[in-house]
């Protein structure tokens, strides 16, 4: 793959050398074997490893040129499951982290821990234990700015980068909560990112998680019915609690086994919506960002029914502009905002070919 470098490869290379001391045999490849079942979880390599000063949970597959694979909210590596075989299969080495403040990853208290920098930090961190130099870094949801992001500031060690359902969006020249404020609360209404801000409100409305699974993750995919979207923006003083509703049917990739899975990952919702809350301290440490364009090849998927195009149409019209050697800028027909869950194929094929435009 080729290789970049550049004047801020150099100068924060400083701040991403993370230390990382490995737990008890956490390097050992697991044994010569087929993923047969991806919805069981036990079928895949395991490991965990001391990034960037919290205890990190990963899943490392296959050989050959590697993949990172960045999960969002409110996942975890589990929502790669589909892709990683294909990927594997395809002759690629496939490395899927937790991120902090989700499931087995350890969940840092303070709100500075969980900047887009200390983020892609991580995932840094996690290569440089592993001994890869090179590597192309996908995300989806809240891991495509993390994605991105550590694209941006290590182009030495990201080759490629793809992004799903979140387009690269440049640093604003206003703070979020600034651009929140006058976009929505002026006019009586409250952004789902803006109402996060508050530590606690996650007790009330995420207090059974096995409810809150059901209600995002349907809310989220193509197959929910107009009452059962939602929640990307609310009305000022209205409560998510107030608008999850029982989906009335769940996806049909959706199955027991896999609501079981992500329930048991989440025992609190706190780590992961304090990444929202670190939204302003991350604008406010990211100066050198701005007017930034992502130069490595990369490609972007999204459901032609996904709300993050939806909403951000701005960003998105502007992808080919900030993203100049955008490989494929790709549509999905009939899926929402968890393609890698509803349309695994098509993902699959579009990871592949662009893993072989990149090489």
């Amino acid at each position: 793959m080729k290789k970049f470098t550049s004047f801020l490869s150099i100068l924060f290379v400083g701040l991403f050398t993370t230390s990382a001391i490995a737990d008890t045999n956490n390097l050992t490849k697991a044994p010569e074997r087929k993923i047969t079942n991806p919805d069981d979880a036990s079928q895949f390599n395991h490991q965990f490893a001391q990034i960037n000063g919290i205890k990190m949970h990963y899943v490392d597959e296959g050989e050959g040129p590697a993949i990172v694979l960045l999960h969002g909210f409110p996942l975890t590596w589990y929502s790669w499951r589909n892709q990683i075989p294909a990927l594997v299969e395809a002759g690629y080495r496939v490395i899927v982290p937790t991120q902090r403040g989700y499931g087995q990853t350890e969940a840092p208290e303070n709100i500075e821990d969980y900047t887009l920098t200390t983020l892609a930090g991580d995932v840094v961190g996690l290569l440089n234990h592993l001994k890869v130099d090179d590597a192309v870094i996908a995300g989806w949801d809240w891991g495509s700015p993390v994605a991105y992001t550590a694209a941006l500031v290590r182009p030495d060690l990201f080759s490629g980068l793809v992004m799903i359902s979140s387009p690269y969006a440049p640093r604003s020249d206003q703070l979020p909560s600034e651009l929140w404020k006058t976009r929505f609360r002026d006019n009586g209404m409250v952004f789902y990112q803006d109402y996060f801000q508050t530590p606690g409100v996650e007790d009330t409305d995420y207090k059974d998680s096995a409810y809150s699974m059901r209600f995002i993750l349907n809310s989220l995919s193509a197959t929910a019915g107009p009452d059962e979207r939602g929640g990307f923006i609310m009305k000022l003083g209205q409560a998510v609690s107030e608008i999850m509703v029982e989906p009335k049917k769940l996806p049909e990739w959706l199955t027991p086994q896999v609501l079981e899975y992500y329930v048991s990952e989440f025992e609190s919702f706190t780590g992961a919506l304090n990444w929202y809350r670190a939204v302003d301290l991350g604008w406010k440490n990211t100066s050198f960002l701005a007017g930034a364009k992502v130069q490595q090849p990369a490609l972007f998927i999204a459901g032609d029914q996904d709300p993050g195009i939806i909403y951000g149409k701005a960003v998105y019209d502007k992808l080919e502009e900030n993203v100049p050697n955008l490989y494929k800028n790709v549509l999905i027909p009939d899926a929402s905002h968890l393609t890698p869950e509803e349309t695994p194929e098509a993902v699959n094929e579009l990871l592949i070919d662009f893993m072989k435009h990149v090489k």
